[in-house]
């Protein structure tokens, strides 16, 4: 063998030896196995239902807001007087609705006693004449007919007396079930009406659905923004999630509900996931966790959502540590 050869061969084999010696021996040799993933956000872009102007925007690019927090709000002056108008008239079906309940005024009340007051005076005066006439018919002064009239007309005051106390009674009444039926829907049309008003109104001031980051504001106050164009973007903290690969060998120690520990550069201690999907089908190890180890192994995607927490920003890499078997 010429010197050169012989050169190259035991530098080559200098560089095998140190090379399987950096990896049993190196800073990584003794570093636990990780699983490759990244994190993953779902956006909200939160939009009103109505076109117009921007008034006020509540929030910045970056600001964490809390669930229920005002973000934006378009000019309110039309719905709220909308709104106005169906309030009053659910007021006004209201007073239909007890007046037609109730029954006649006081005063009206009032016109039915005295009326009563009357007709029981008429009927004493026509006992009274009644009582005076049956003797005398009885002694022959008088025809029988005219004991006839006077019973008559002692009848008549009875039933006039009768008459006036049931007018006062229905008087007492409201109106007719029909009328007071009618009125009580109308009011419940009113409601319904003032509801939707409101419900509008509060479409062109969103609030926030849960707590999140603010992604984006695209919108300015004095901007016009059409009906459903996004003007805030947001990463709920409840729709982050991670996204890892696990070796098909080792994918039934996976399941939905169990949980795993993660980490990532700038989350701080270690941090728990649980997972909520896995894949029930294989793929090559996607290109974006490329490693020596994993290229060309087959994998599946398992998702696990993390505890909530800051510095969970999609696209972040993290290493998922591995289930044992068993567990």
């Amino acid at each position: 063998m010429k010197p050169a050869a012989r050169i190259a061969a035991v530098v080559i084999g200098i560089a095998v030896v140190g090379f399987v010696g950096w990896r049993l021996l190196g800073p990584d040799a003794h570093r636990p196995r990780r699983l490759s993933g990244y994190v993953e956000g779902e956006t909200l872009y939160v939009a009103a239902s109505s076109a117009g102007p921007i008034s006020a925007v509540a929030v910045q690019r970056g600001d964490r807001v809390k669930a229920g927090q005002p973000l934006f709000a378009l000019d309110a002056a039309q719905l709220t007087a909308a709104r106005d108008q169906a309030a009053a008239q659910v007021q006004t079906a209201q007073a239909q609705l007890h007046d037609a309940e109730k029954g006649q005024r006081p005063q009206e009340l009032a016109v039915f006693d005295a009326e009563r007051a009357a007709a029981e005076a008429a009927v004493r005066q026509a006992q009274a004449d009644y009582d005076r006439i049956a003797p005398l018919v009885a002694k022959g002064i008088y025809a029988p007919a005219r004991l006839d009239q006077a019973r008559a007309a002692r009848d008549t005051a009875r039933a006039n007396a009768v008459a006036v106390t049931r007018r006062k009674a229905v008087g007492t009444l409201g109106q007719r079930p029909d009328t007071v039926a009618a009125a009580r829907a109308a009011v419940d049309a009113a409601r319904q009406a003032l509801a939707a008003a409101q419900d509008r109104l509060d479409q062109i001031s969103p609030k926030a659905p849960a707590a999140a980051l603010v992604q984006d504001v695209f919108y300015q106050p004095g901007e016009w923004a059409a009906a459903n164009q996004p003007v805030v973007a947001l990463l709920a903290d409840e729709r982050v999630r991670l996204r890892f690969f696990v070796p098909e060998a080792e994918i039934a120690r996976y399941r939905v509900g169990a949980q795993v520990r993660f980490s990532c550069d700038g989350c701080g201690a270690e941090r728990s996931a649980r997972i909520n999907y896995v894949s029930p089908r294989a793929e090559f190890t996607p290109p974006v966790i490329y490693s020596r180890e994993t290229r060309q192994r087959l994998v599946f995607l398992v998702e696990a959502r993390p505890a909530p927490g800051p510095g969970l920003a999609p696209g972040l890499p993290v290493d998922v540590a591995p289930l044992e078997a068993g567990k």
